[in-house]
């Protein structure tokens, strides 16, 4: 098993940036496919990203893409995912969660493993 903490988040304006990180404990998140989701006030978890564990390729959703780059430091068992050109409907709590699957991952039903969330706001 896996045990998921994110940290990063906070008050940005539109446009900026903010990073967000994914400690692992456990095991190395190697072992698992690491992705990002994020609910909105009201709306359902969304899938944002994922990293496959094998080989680290990405795969994001299209209303992030180009914008969001999710990486991990394999020395710091730590997935991180940089955001870029924040805008207000990117404003969610944002989850950290882990899957022992393989290949894309891009639903909530298939992680076996969740962080905290943590909160990121957007602001006009």
């Amino acid at each position: 098993q896996v045990q998921l903490v994110e940290s990063g988040g906070g008050l940005v304006q539109a446009g900026g940036s903010l990073r967000l990180s994914c400690a692992a404990s456990g095991r190395t998140f190697t072992s698992y496919v690491m992705g990002w989701f994020r609910q909105a006030p009201g709306k359902e978890r969304e899938f944002v990203t994922s990293i496959n564990k094998s080989d680290g390729r990405p795969y994001y959703a299209d209303s992030v893409k180009g914008r969001f780059t999710i990486s991990r430091d394999t020395a710091k068992n730590t997935v991180y995912l940089q955001m870029n050109s924040l805008k207000p409907e990117d404003t969610a709590v944002y989850y950290c969660a882990a899957t022992t699957g393989w290949g894309i991952r891009s639903m909530t039903t298939e992680y076996d493993y969740w962080g905290q969330g943590t909160q990121v706001t957007v602001s006009s």
